[in-house]
């Protein structure tokens, strides 16, 4: 049985979710979903539609990746990555476009097409089952360097989920966050390699019409349908924060609508709301081929937050879609964590206990006149005399700066390479906080941890 769809689309129809319906028999042994829309380009925009299907029961899949043509085969067994295997229900599906993108030079032509057929039952699980990561890899406490955002073909990248955790493997990455877009269809096999003194670990890149959100910890599919002005995407970070899991806003000034649809963070109630981190450092800070990157520009605007009293963590991510982003030298973040395990991680990201890192190693700790210590991510109290700042590093290439900040100020700078460590003293002033930056000589960062805040936060 095949059942076909078909509609114009205008530039008025952009990040809009349009449904459409079908009913499924009893007793279907697949389902073959073909999507094609003309024309791929208007003007310098590149339209961009992707699928996501929900069964009578919830959500069944989603493919967020570029091209015209989308093909989508649901079994009971197997499923087009991005999707999930599992029974197939009678009753009414749907199969949803998402507009990320309609340029505006000319109409936009789609078609869907539905084909169902008998088959046998299935023999896996409820598709919908949540994903649990409970490998424990080192119970020792430590720093533990690892990737917090990256992607594979379960949405737009370009390699399996086997060949990324081989890279993570031969990069000496501790664990590694798989963050595909708009689904959680990856996580089991993600969960399943866990090992060989590497830690894998399950999340969800949110990817909206009008920001990203990576989310750390999450087993189960996050509904992404919100509102421009940010109340839904305020209602899901809460949510997100509340099952202990992590909502990080993703390169907020990445460079946006037509060229990268919904990759710049415009939420008007979410900068930053209730968000408790941002993702400050995507991929090579300098784009690795000389490209310019937002890493600055998120840099600024995450120095200004702090400034207005708003004591957010920064993360780092490679964003890789490919080795190819892991040959460009991204950035890392390397977290003090409790053990390595998915609540330690977790854990130790909430606490603010983390630097970002290319390559160098870094650490940055405090203490006060009466006894008060302290390392990147935590408070120590104003007042009583002097703060005593402490930094130490390794790796560190010929020519580079060691910058100290102060609420958005360079404090001081050095010129530094291999290992050193260095000092520094100023009143316990309230309301202050202190970050380290290692840039090197081009002024590309290197490294930076998080701050280190002064009085009541």
């Amino acid at each position: 049985m095949t059942i076909h769809f078909s509609d114009t689309l205008a530039r008025a129809d952009v990040k809009r979710h349009i449904p459409h319906l079908f009913t499924l028999p009893d007793g279907m042994g697949r389902v073959k979903i073909h999507l094609h829309y003309d024309p791929a380009q208007a003007g310098d925009a590149r339209n961009m539609l992707t699928l996501t299907v929900f069964d009578p029961h919830g959500f069944r899949g989603a493919g967020h990746r570029g091209g015209q043509e989308h093909i989508v085969e649901i079994t009971p067994d197997t499923a087009t990555p991005g999707y999930l295997p599992g029974p197939l229900p009678a009753g009414e599906w749907t199969v949803q476009i998402d507009t990320h993108m309609i340029g505006p030079d000319a109409p936009c032509d789609y078609t869907i097409s539905v084909e169902y057929e008998a088959g046998e039952s299935s023999s896996v699980a409820d598709p919908r089952q949540l994903v649990r990561f409970d490998s424990v890899i080192n119970d020792a406490p430590g720093w533990y360097r690892g990737e917090l955002h990256c992607h594979t073909r379960h949405s737009d990248g370009s390699w399996n989920v086997t060949d990324l955790v081989a890279a993570a493997h031969d990069m000496g990455l501790d664990f590694i966050t798989l963050t595909d877009h708009n689904t959680v269809s990856p996580l089991p096999e993600m969960a399943r390699l866990s090992g060989n003194g590497l830690l894998t670990l399950g999340g969800m890149e949110l990817t909206t019409f009008w920001g990203h959100a990576v989310c750390l910890g999450a087993g189960e599919w996050i509904d992404w349908r919100v509102d421009s002005a940010g109340h839904g995407m305020a209602a899901i970070a809460e949510a997100v924060y509340a099952r202990g899991d992590i909502f990080i806003i993703a390169h907020p000034k990445s460079i946006g609508d037509p060229w990268c649809t919904g990759c710049r963070w415009v939420y008007p109630k979410m900068m930053p709301g209730t968000a408790r981190f941002v993702e400050i450092w995507n991929g090579a800070w300098h784009g690795g081929r000389g490209e310019k990157t937002s890493n600055e520009e998120g840099l600024t605007l995450w120095y200004g937050w702090l400034n207005e009293g708003r004591r957010l963590i920064a993360t780092a991510g490679s964003d890789s879609h490919s080795l190819d982003h892991y040959k460009r030298g991204p950035g890392f973040s390397v977290v003090y964590a409790p053990q390595l395990s998915r609540d330690g991680i977790l854990t130790g990201i909430k606490d603010g206990h983390l630097y970002l890192s290319s390559g160098p190693s870094l650490s940055f700790t405090a203490q006060t006149e009466d006894g008060a210590s302290a390392m990147m991510g935590d408070v120590v109290p104003a007042g009583g005399g002097q703060i005593h700042l402490h930094a130490t590093w390794a790796n560190v290439p010929y020519g580079a700066q060691l910058r100290l900040i102060g609420n958005a100020a360079p404090y001081a700078r050095h010129l530094i390479d291999g290992d050193g460590e260095q000092s520094w003293h100023f009143p316990a002033q309230a309301d202050r906080w202190y970050v380290l930056e290692v840039r090197n000589a081009e002024g590309a960062m290197l490294a930076m941890t998080n701050p280190i805040f002064v009085g009541d936060w």
